[in-house]
């Protein structure tokens, strides 16, 4: 049947006007196909009796092709088949020495190295959750964050033997196994690992041991800063993880990729978005322990790597190598990840090529994440009608100096018009939960907001501004709360002043971020008050913050305040920075050499202008 001789020229321009409608069409219809697919496919599994996980997914490629190549680390080069018998022999050995059960928690305290993936798939295999400790923290921030998920044992990196040892005695006395890869250990409550493993048998365990496990079923527990005090276990349940992995086909990776994973496995993005991403893909990983920009593109030109995953620090420090001449000699075409600043992304490009970047937008507690499925530079995601259905969010008006949602005379929340900054905040319903924080009923309730635009509904705080323009593109504009990201990492301001006050000649300490030029985030300032009578102890206090922070989180800048320090201050503090030509206060600055030194105008100088690199 033939076209209507009438009808057939606007039938032909048709496609012409939706393009002119909408630029992204083509993008907005692959993004909904794959959105769909993925809707359906955890939909089976969570039909699936019992639940079809991350791991058997692991397991399917074992079958499928045992050869291939699954990690490759250093020197040294693991298949699908040698990662399951070593994660066999692991769980065998966890199961036999810490008797271990289905639903029990086991800490993983490791750097990035492949025995930190054998012993999650090992407890994955025994039905057993796992909580992914930051392998930064010490002490107080170890203890707690050990404690908050009532793990049975902890699992420890030989190379981080000093560190548990310090808090051993309090893990003792609340009957804690703990077990580091090691031949042999003579410290007392510390028992050796590698040898049983060698001890166990490499074959397969029964899926018996897991059987009760669902989609509402724990998986692992990632910690974040959040916006107060110590870190919080976020719950990830076996859902979420799926999600996450989903992202890499949201994203175009293939089958035959090769994907460049030297992000921590402690965080979400390394660990559920690279390797569980991965696992779902069935590619081969390169594993590092950690970023090297002198060495990146030299390993992608030897492993022929074509995905690489990115916070936007890493693309600044690349673009900040000296220039090459074979710097666009590679087969990357693809990188996953957020926080990259819309310069550094177009420099990115000119310089090493064309490679398609998706940036992402989520919190690893957070029931919202958005992807820039499209590639618009500057862009953290983009809106698309199927994902507001499915996941209702809004931006709201928000009040920066009362720190509070603005509301109007009926006590609901105001949405903010297109173009304009507004809170994010997702609606917690049956298809978008918030799990919260293991053992933290009081920061999980911060996190929810109650009565938004109708009685008795409840949103997820994301505590970000974001912006939405006329094409429905999102943009990230700035952070809320007490917490500033740099480095990569969420810095809890509260932790880093209990612990300036535990210096014996500070008072009183006000923590808040403050932005530098030509870096991503902010990066931590201190306004302090001295005890009555005392100066200010330098050298000690460079060491307490030495010994009890991790680099990211050590103020780079205090200020010694004559009177007292208030939270209402913090944003007048944060926008009067560090510049000794406007603060009239002592000023200090922490050189990594010498510890906290007088701030001169030359060292703020050099600073903004690049020559000190922080």
């Amino acid at each position: 049947m033939s076209a209507d001789p009438e009808t057939a020229p606007c039938l032909a321009i048709l496609p012409l006007l939706l393009y002119i409608r909408n630029p992204y069409v083509l993008q907005d219809l692959s993004y909904a196909v794959t959105a769909v697919q993925i809707g359906f496919r955890l939909a089976k599994y969570g039909r699936r009796k019992p639940l079809y996980s991350v791991l058997d997914s692991f397991l399917d490629k074992v079958a499928r092709h045992p050869h291939k190549p699954f990690i490759i680390f250093e020197k040294s080069s693991y298949t699908y088949r040698e990662a399951d018998q070593e994660s066999n022999r692991l769980a065998r050995a966890l199961s036999t020495h810490a008797k271990l059960k289905e639903g029990d928690t086991v800490a993983l305290f490791l750097g990035n190295e492949p025995l930190y993936v054998w012993s999650w798939l090992a407890l994955a295999k025994l039905g057993c959750t796992a909580a992914l400790l930051n392998c930064n923290i010490r002490s107080k921030s170890l203890l707690h964050c050990f404690s908050c998920c009532e793990a049975k044992a902890l699992v420890v990196g030989a190379d981080l033997r000093s560190a548990v040892e310090e808090v051993l005695p309090s893990l003792r006395q609340q009957g804690v196994r703990v077990f580091i890869f090691s031949e042999e250990c003579d410290t007392e409550g510390i028992e050796s690992l590698c040898d049983k493993i060698q001890q166990a048998s490499d074959q397969p365990l029964s899926p018996h041991l897991r059987a009760n496990t669902n989609l509402k079923s724990p998986a692992v527990y990632i910690y974040t800063s959040g916006t107060t005090g110590l870190p919080k276990a976020a719950v990830i349940n076996q859902e979420r993880v799926w999600m996450a992995t989903f992202l890499q086909s949201v994203a175009g990776v293939r089958s035959d990729d090769i994907l460049y994973l030297y992000l921590p496995l402690y965080h979400s993005a390394g660990f559920l978005m690279g390797l569980c991403g991965g696992i779902e893909k069935g590619i081969t990983i390169i594993l590092r322990r950690k970023f090297s920009a002198s060495n990146f593109w030299d390993d992608c030109r030897k492993h022929n790597v074509t995905v690489f995953q990115y916070i936007g620090e890493i693309m600044r420090y690349l673009c900040s190598t000296p220039k090459k001449d074979n710097e666009r000699d590679h087969k990357v075409r693809l990188g996953i990840g957020n926080g990259i600043r819309s310069d550094t992304w177009a420099e990115f490009l000119q310089r090493f090529g064309y490679i398609r970047i998706c940036e992402c937008y989520g919190a690893t507690e957070g029931n919202i994440g958005f992807v820039n499925y499209v590639g618009k530079v500057g862009a953290i995601g983009k809106e698309h009608f199927l994902h507001k259905a499915a996941s209702p969010y809004a931006l709201i008006r928000y009040d920066t100096e009362k720190e509070e949602a603005v509301r109007d005379s009926r006590g609901f929340c105001i949405q903010v018009p297109r173009g304009e900054t507004g809170l994010l905040v997702a609606k917690i319903g049956v298809r978008t939960p918030f799990a919260g924080y293991a053992k933290n009923n009081q920061q999980t309730e911060k996190k929810r907001l109650r009565d938004v635009f109708v009685k008795g509904d409840i949103y997820f705080n994301s505590g970000d501004l974001l912006k939405i323009d006329h094409e429905g593109f999102v943009y990230f504009q700035d952070r809320i709360g007490d917490t500033f990201r740099w480095k990569g990492e969420n810095v809890a301001t509260t932790e880093v002043a209990d612990h300036l006050i535990m210096v014996d000649c500070i008072e009183e300490a006000n923590v808040y971020g403050v932005k530098v030029p030509g870096h991503e985030g902010r990066t931590g300032m201190a306004a302090i008050k001295l005890k009555e009578g005392v100066d200010f102890d330098g050298q000690a206090t460079y060491q307490h913050v030495k010994n009890y922070l991790p680099s990211y989180a050590r103020p780079r800048f205090i200020r010694i305040q004559v009177t007292g320090t208030f939270k209402q201050m913090k944003g007048r503090l944060a926008e009067e920075g560090f510049d000794p030509a406007v603060i009239t206060e002592r000023l200090l600055y922490l050189d990594d050499a010498k510890g906290y030194i007088p701030m001169t105008q030359e060292i703020f100088s050099a600073i903004t202008e690049g020559r000190i690199r922080l």
